[in-house]
């Protein structure tokens, strides 16, 4: 009988990382949140330690302020007793008008969604590191695939997520550490409820099994839905001049 996961999530509180919490909780596995709004923490935790049938803790981990970072960890090896998974799936997301129109949003946007993503990776990495390996999942996106125009600077912070992943697995995987990057389509959640729906959207509940899948298997990446490795295969094959033409 596998070993039940003692599991970190930043993000946990809400669309695809509550999916994943819950999914994780329901079949045993001991969960910490980390996230920024008290309440719903306090909320989820509740919710998840009935789910679970043990006490889910939390703790405030903010991706804009780095100086929490390691308490958040820290606080989080107490209450499991050391962890072997963690999983990030917060982030922050704005159209691309949006982001041309407010420089401080793109600002933020692109902070917290690379290079205080990567610092929060690093945090985890050398944890998980120390006690011989685990598994670190990290949620990138199908938008990091090819420069695009609706989605130019996310996918841009994206892009650079998607590499960093890709080294960090290289560089560890012969020391027990397994990068799972996640890279979602478009999924029907709160932060893209105000968005049309294209095709091949997703539910968060589905995509949480995929995600829970490959982090059983150390899959280095998944799609979700599936249907999206091979539609990005076409998009990263198609002719720049086709792609200046399109509005995908």
């Amino acid at each position: 009988m596998k070993r039940p996961l003692h599991a970190v999530i930043l993000g946990g509180t809400s669309g695809m990382g509550r999916a994943v919490a819950r999914a994780l909780a329901q079949r045993g596995d001991r969960i910490f949140l980390l996230g920024i709004d008290e309440p719903e923490l306090d909320k989820s935790a509740a919710d998840l330690s009935v789910r679970a049938k043990s006490p889910v803790g939390w703790a405030l981990c903010d991706l804009l302020r780095p100086e929490t970072f390691a308490p958040a960890l820290d606080a989080a090896h107490a209450a499991l007793g050391g962890f072997d998974t963690v999983i990030v799936t917060a982030a922050l997301f704005a159209t691309q008008d949006d982001l041309e129109r407010d420089r401080k949003l793109a600002e933020r946007l692109l902070t917290a969604d690379f290079t205080n993503t990567v610092l929060f990776c690093e945090e985890a990495k050398e944890r998980l590191l120390t006690r011989g390996g685990g598994t670190l999942c990290v949620f990138s996106s199908v938008a990091g695939e090819r420069g695009r125009k609706p989605i130019g600077l996310y996918g841009a912070a994206k892009a650079g997520l998607t590499r960093y992943l890709e080294a960090l697995d290289h560089r560890h995987h012969g020391a027990g550490l397994r990068v799972v990057t996640v890279k979602p389509g478009f999924v029907k959640t709160a932060m893209t409820a105000h968005l049309p729906p294209p095709p091949f959207a997703g539910e968060a509940d589905d995509v949480a099994t995929l995600v829970v899948g490959a982090i059983d298997l150390g899959l280095p990446v998944v799609y979700a839905p599936l249907a999206w490795g091979p539609i990005m295969t076409v998009i990263r094959n198609l002719p720049r001049f086709v792609m200046r033409r399109v509005g995908f």
